[in-house]
């Protein structure tokens, strides 16, 4: 017989919260702590109680999402507190129309169909699970469809175990800044959250399931139990509070920048991404960098994206082009000749070093971090991607989630102005006129 449902102590604090004036709820903290459930549990009231709204249930993966949520936590969620409530799910769509036609969806962000079929939705609550597998750029993607018009407040969910200080989620939710521009939240009160661990859950929880998370090492045991964000790897070659910064440079600015350089470079770090829907493969990391007279490196601009060949070839190409830098600096051991091909069929003439990764990620990157142990390195202004990058790695190897491809092209870049002789050409390149297309 099934036990009469409750919520827990924790699960009615984030209910609370839930029905709040925040628009935008973090719910962290430790596995099967409880979050996934509220939150799914919160999102249908809201489909019940406005008739004909669209909600979406949202993860970086849809495989992932289909095995947890719409195989088991909705079921659980409808059979628990809604039994008297219809449903089917639709496996043409993934959806569920509830009786008063409101709309529930689930979408992975890696299916290009349904992430297409997405934006031209608008939804009433947008809910992202294990977000800290989300991009920054995902999740504000998202947002743009949370503008369904009902009589519901617009509401965007967010469930997580909490990943590193340098997250995205992190620097929301817990430091208050908007992490593409570093300056702090203009709307601080419309951000909430609250954390919540598989103790304050221990009733719906098995003494074995408990047990296991005891005896997890202490790095996992921290974030898994008691759902703490992680400052960075063990043994971080790069920690974000050590990264020395000038202002961010602008249009305006870039020329006056330039001219304090006395070399510049623009690095490409490719892939074998197909173009900027292709979201399964990583991005083509661009990174331009200058050293200027006291021997001094700077990160210039982070222009990384995905895209096809001629498109990232032409972004590199005109940022070649702009910052009037010497060459580029392009590594060929993906797709070998294929990359300077697609450079030179643009500009034959470009000026290219074209290298060779002989040694691993890690010891390609120990020589950089020293450059800025010595504080010999500055951003003009805060690349969130590619720090969260960089602080992923160790001296035993890069521990991030997906390929460091903006932490690679800015190796590229300073170890070539920084850590190799100086080519006998001279100093600075001139650009010349070349058809970059449109």
């Amino acid at each position: 017989m099934t036990q009469p449902f409750s919520l827990t102590p924790d699960q009615h604090a984030a209910n609370r919260l839930l029905g709040g004036s925040a628009t935008h709820i973090l719910l962290r903290g430790g596995a099967r702590s409880g979050k996934t459930f509220v939150l799914v549990r919160a999102l249908v009231i809201r489909a019940l109680r406005a008739a004909g709204t669209r909600h979406g249930i949202f993860r970086h993966r849809f495989n992932a999402l289909r095995a947890t949520i719409v195989a088991d936590t909705f079921p659980t969620v409808m059979r628990r507190c809604f039994p008297a409530v219809p449903w089917q799910l639709s496996r043409t769509d993934w959806s569920v129309t509830l009786p008063n036609g409101s709309l529930i969806m689930f979408g992975g962000l890696d299916d290009e169909e349904r992430t297409e079929k997405i934006l031209g939705l608008e939804f009433a609550t947008v809910y992202l699970n294990e977000a800290s597998q989300v991009t920054y750029g995902a999740r504000n993607m998202l947002l743009t469809r949370l503008a369904q018009k009902s009589p519901l407040a617009l509401k965007e969910y967010i469930d997580a175990n909490p990943p590193t200080t340098t997250h995205w989620l992190y620097r929301v939710f817990e430091a208050g800044i908007e992490p593409s521009s570093g300056q702090p939240l203009p709307d601080p009160a419309c951000h909430a959250t609250m954390q919540l661990n598989p103790e304050g859950n221990r009733a719906n929880l098995s003494v074995e399931y408990l047990a296991q998370l005891a005896a997890l090492p202490e790095r996992e045991r921290r974030r898994f139990v008691l759902g703490e964000y992680q400052q960075a790897v063990d043994g971080a070659l790069w920690r974000l509070e050590d990264f020395r910064r000038d202002a961010a440079i602008t249009p305006a600015t870039r020329r006056h920048v330039g001219t304090q350089m006395r070399r510049i470079v623009v690095a490409v770090d490719p892939s074998g991404c197909a173009g900027p829907e292709d979201t399964r493969s990583d991005e083509i990391g661009i990174i331009v960098c200058g050293v200027d007279g006291a021997g001094c490196g700077h990160v210039l601009a982070d222009l990384s994206r995905r895209d096809t060949p001629a498109g990232w070839a032409r972004a590199a190409l005109q940022a070649q082009a702009d910052w009037a830098a010497e060459r580029i600096v392009a590594e060929h051991n993906f797709g070998g000749a294929l990359v300077e091909a697609t450079l030179r069929g643009l500009n034959p003439n470009a000026a290219l070093r074209m290298v060779t990764a002989s040694r691993g990620k890690a010891a390609r990157a120990e020589p950089v971090a020293a450059l800025y142990e010595q504080g010999r390195v500055i951003h003009h202004g805060t690349y969130p991607e590619l720090e969260e990058q960089l602080c992923q790695f160790s001296a035993s190897g890069y521990h991030g989630p997906h390929s460091p491809d903006r932490a690679d092209a800015l190796v590229w870049a300073l170890t070539d102005l920084m850590l190799c002789a100086p080519p006998a050409a001279p100093a600075r390149w001139t650009p010349t006129r070349f058809n970059l297309g449109r």
